[in-house]
């Protein structure tokens, strides 16, 4: 499956190349992939290469969020093309209940544009995964801009309104069957029971 980012947050056409975030089906979980145009801006976290990194969302990123939408049970994992990362699972709409898990991640950047891989286990993901979105955010100030997979529809917007990418309506189906095949069954997490 391969998605591209090429709105902003409300609705309009990004003005660069798209981010673009590939899934991957692998035994023992998905193969995120991330290639991305490469900003720079705003300038690497202070955090190490290959760890976790609080706050990520500060910076430059790409981020996947996967959803069961009956439960409000998400997902959320952000990718720096500095190579830090950030993995939050979410039980209720911005109700981080467990953060910073360890993740597998590879990046290399060119001049201009970056590539991440990531690993997700199947552990990380909430059980019946329905929907999903991604975003990708760069800039620093006034020039920080935010992009959506799936963004706001139009109609939907109110004067003052800012980035959001906890609103959850606005995910799009995903089935993981699609990848995997139709009987295919999404293992039990370890971790998911604790939310």
């Amino acid at each position: 499956m391969e998605f591209r980012i090429a709105h902003t947050w409300d609705g309009s056409p990004v003005e660069h190349e798209p981010a673009c975030v590939r899934l991957q089906p692998r035994s023992a979980g998905v193969l995120l992939e991330v290639t991305a145009p490469l900003f720079n801006d705003p300038p690497a976290p202070a955090g190490a290469p290959g760890q976790p990194f609080s706050g990520l969302w500060d910076y430059e990123v790409v981020e996947a969020f996967f959803l069961n939408d009956l439960t409000e049970q998400y997902l959320e994992v952000e990718l720096c093309p500095h190579g830090q990362h950030l993995v939050l699972l979410l039980s209720g709409r911005r109700n981080v209940w467990k953060q910073g898990l360890p993740l597998p991640f590879r990046v290399s950047r060119r001049e201009t544009s970056w590539e991440g891989e990531a690993h997700l286990p199947w552990s990380y993901f909430p059980a019946g995964v329905s929907r999903f979105n991604a975003f990708a955010i760069h800039g620093s100030a006034a020039g920080r801009r935010y992009e959506a997979l799936y963004p706001v529809p139009r109609r939907d917007l109110r004067p003052g309104q800012t980035a959001d990418f906890h609103r959850l309506e606005y995910f799009q189906p995903l089935s993981f069957n699609s990848l995997l095949g139709e009987e295919w069954k999404q293992p039990d997490s370890d971790l998911w029971p604790a939310a």
